[in-house]
């Protein structure tokens, strides 16, 4: 990784360090230095201190990821340049992180550096948009730390609202989102599809709360980051996804602002494999998790900002108004679920057997019904979804031997017609829905009694500490 001085142009010497550099042992912090996820965790307090302003160090430092964009590059730089000059009351820098770029991107940026004192340029010998996020955010001196795409498709409107609970101290990680109703948002159905259903795939299988996943336009408060970056492993687009999952597992706050978002049609990202690496990051991710690879409950312990979500402080709830809310909630789940198995088995029944069709269609639905009914049904976030996920194809389990012993058994006494095959699966699963519930509500949900106290057993131990 190579700095490059924004008034000169000229190579940086490595062994100058700018103030507030992390330093490693005695030697400065270089970015080509391996991270090493074991460096000592120190306890945090439930809030956080707003930022200092009144520094010499620039308070945000905006990385810009590139590969190839000796295009769109140099309008990107001014564009935010002018904006930030404009409108951002602190000092600020603007880093090109040039990724093994091939055509002219590093010499326009080197330019464009000559030109504008903020801006600094930093070429890496490796491509992705994770290593370079992860090597620039981990070297600077900057208490706040952001990235956006190069094709500034976010509207930079959003940036303010994005960086102030940073500053303030109210928030760790603030992200744009295009996923909510208050988001405008102009690009194509099939990436419209793509992004919705791998941020529903997180949402019931990991166990996500936040709502968009991949919009380039994020940032995070530095001492934060200086804990959770050297945990994070990848090295290309699912860095977001890992970095948000962490920050959510330890007790972060995440903040969100709906954006304004126009599609590039010129964009150069393969939407299709990018999903297929994300799929694939998920399952390296919970395997990490499950193992004990990344500590979570010592970051946990270090950086969360207090108790649990209401949702989850079972204490506090009424049970007979909580059975209740279970059951309407339930209900719902259930009969989307219901409608979606019909159609699917129809689908599948149109060119294989019965049976299999049955298999395909209550796979398909236990999953999805799995994942919605732990978040919405029992209100449960963070955690361990993989075991609530085990646990509930053991239930799917028990469902598919109700549905198939029904239809085995139709078809030994008679010929049934497509729409009979249809009213007996229909029945035998409105049985193994009820059979769901209680093992859902007895089994796969439930939070033993001593979790349950906790909540609190915590603030019991807070107020003597306190009044001590």
């Amino acid at each position: 990784m190579t700095l490059i001085e924004s008034t000169s142009g000229t190579l940086k010497d490595p062994a100058v360090v700018p103030p507030g550099l992390p330093i490693q042992g005695n030697a400065p912090f270089h970015p080509n230095t391996p991270v090493q996820p074991n460096t000592p965790i120190q306890p945090s307090t439930v809030r956080r201190a707003p930022v200092d302003t009144h520094t010499a160090i620039p308070v945000l430092d905006v990385t810009i990821p590139v590969f190839n964009e000796e295009r769109d590059l140099e309008e990107c730089l001014r564009r935010l340049h002018g904006h930030l000059r404009e409108s951002f009351p602190h000092g600020f820098r603007i880093t090109v992180a040039d990724n093994a770029s091939t055509d002219g991107t590093l010499k326009i940026a080197e330019r464009v550096a000559r030109e504008l004192p903020e801006l600094a340029v930093v070429h890496l010998e490796e491509k992705g948009r994770g290593n370079a996020l992860r090597k620039v955010w981990l070297a600077s001196p900057s208490p706040v730390l952001a990235y956006m795409d190069v094709d500034l498709s976010t509207d930079l409107a959003a940036l303010a609202p994005l960086l102030a609970p940073l500053i303030s101290g109210h928030s760790d990680l603030a992200i744009g989102t295009r996923l909510t109703r208050n988001s405008r948002v102009v690009r194509g159905p099939k990436r419209e599809f793509i992004s919705r259903s791998y941020n529903l795939m997180l949402h019931s299988l990991m166990g996500a709360r936040f709502s968009d996943a991949q919009c380039g336009f994020k940032a995070i408060r530095a001492d934060v980051a200086q804990q959770i970056l050297p945990h994070t492993m990848d090295n290309s687009w699912f860095f977001d996804t890992e970095l948000l999952v962490l920050a959510e597992r330890c007790g972060l706050r995440v903040h969100e602002v709906p954006v304004d978002w126009i599609d590039d049609p010129n964009s150069s990202v393969d939407v299709v494999r990018t999903a297929l690496a994300d799929i694939r990051g998920m399952v390296r991710l919970t395997r990490d998790l499950v193992s004990g690879r990344i500590p979570i409950p010592e970051l946990r312990a270090a950086l969360a900002r207090g108790p649990l979500p209401a949702s989850s402080r079972t204490a506090e709830q009424s049970p007979r108004s909580s059975l209740f809310g279970q059951l309407v909630r339930f209900a719902a789940i259930g009969a989307a679920s219901t409608l979606a198995y019909v159609l699917i088995f129809l689908f599948c029944r149109g060119f294989m057997d019965p049976q299999l069709a049955n298999f395909l269609a209550l796979l398909v639905t236990a999953i999805a019904n799995t994942g919605a009914n732990r978040r919405f049904t029992f209100g449960i976030q963070g955690g361990n979804p993989v075991r609530h996920h085990f646990e509930g194809l053991i239930v799917f389990g028990i469902g598919l031997a109700l549905t198939s012993g029904a239809l085995a058994l139709v078809h030994s006494t008679t010929t049934p017609d497509r729409w009979g095959e249809l009213l007996t699966v229909v029945a035998a699963n409105l049985a193994a829905t009820a059979v769901r519930f209680l093992l859902f509500r007895l089994w796969v949900f439930r939070q033993p009694a001593a979790q349950a106290t906790a909540p609190t057993k915590q603030a019991k131990s807070r107020t003597e500490t306190a009044a001590s």
